[in-house]
C-alpha cells in the first residue's frame, strides 16, 4: 500500500481511506487477520464478499433483481452464461481491505414500492449479513438502482392471448 506523509509522520491508508474508491472485480481477494488468534490468518475472496452482497439485496421484498449495468454488462452475463458461472454476484462491485468492505450493487425494484425505504431496508440487511458472516467493518453500501419492474408485463409475457 502507498505510504502518506503528513509532516513528520507517516500513515498507510486503509480501504475506506483512499482517494478515489474504485470497487474491485468479484475475482481479486483480501486478506482478513484475525487479530485474536495467532495461530494463522484467514482470507476471504472478494467474490465471497460480493455473493453475500448480491443474495442479502436479494432477501428484501421490493427488490425484483439484482443485474449489471453499462457496456460490460452483456460480456458479463455472456461470460457467466458460457461458463456455468453462478449469478450471485452479479450486479455487485466490492472493495475489500484487512478490516472494512464497501460495496456498489445494481437493482431492480418492483414498481409501486418505497425505493428509498427498499434502498435503506437493502443496505442494513447488506451490512448485517456481510459483517455478521466475515468480520469485516462495512463503510459503505451505493446502491444503484437502474430499473423498475411491472408485474403486470410478465403475466401478459407468460400467458399470451389467443385469438
Amino acid at each position: 500500500m502507498a505510504e502518506t506523509r503528513t509532516g513528520d509522520t507517516t500513515s498507510t491508508p486503509s480501504a475506506g481511506q483512499r482517494l478515489q474508491r474504485g470497487l474491485a472485480p468479484a475475482d481479486s481477494s483480501a486478506v482478513v487477520v484475525d487479530q485474536k488468534a495467532t495461530h494463522g490468518k484467514t482470507t476471504i475472496a472478494d467474490g465471497v464478499v460480493a455473493k453475500i452482497v448480491g443474495i442479502a439485496a436479494r432477501e428484501i421484498d421490493g427488490v425484483k433483481e439484482v443485474v449489471n449495468v453499462g457496456a460490460g454488462a452483456s460480456i458479463a452475463g455472456l461470460a457467466t452464461r458460457v461458463t456455468g458461472g453462478g449469478t450471485r454476484a452479479q450486479g455487485v462491485s466490492v472493495e475489500v481491505g484487512e478490516r472494512e468492505a464497501a460495496a456498489s450493487i445494481n437493482i431492480v425494484v418492483i414498481y409501486g414500492v418505497s425505493i428509498p425505504q427498499v434502498a435503506d431496508a437493502v443496505r442494513r440487511n447488506i451490512i448485517e449479513r456481510v459483517e455478521a458472516m466475515t468480520g469485516l467493518t462495512v463503510i459503505a453500501v451505493d446502491i444503484s438502482v437502474s430499473d423498475l419492474y411491472f408485474p403486470e408485463d410478465e403475466t401478459e409475457d407468460e400467458h399470451p392471448r389467443v385469438q
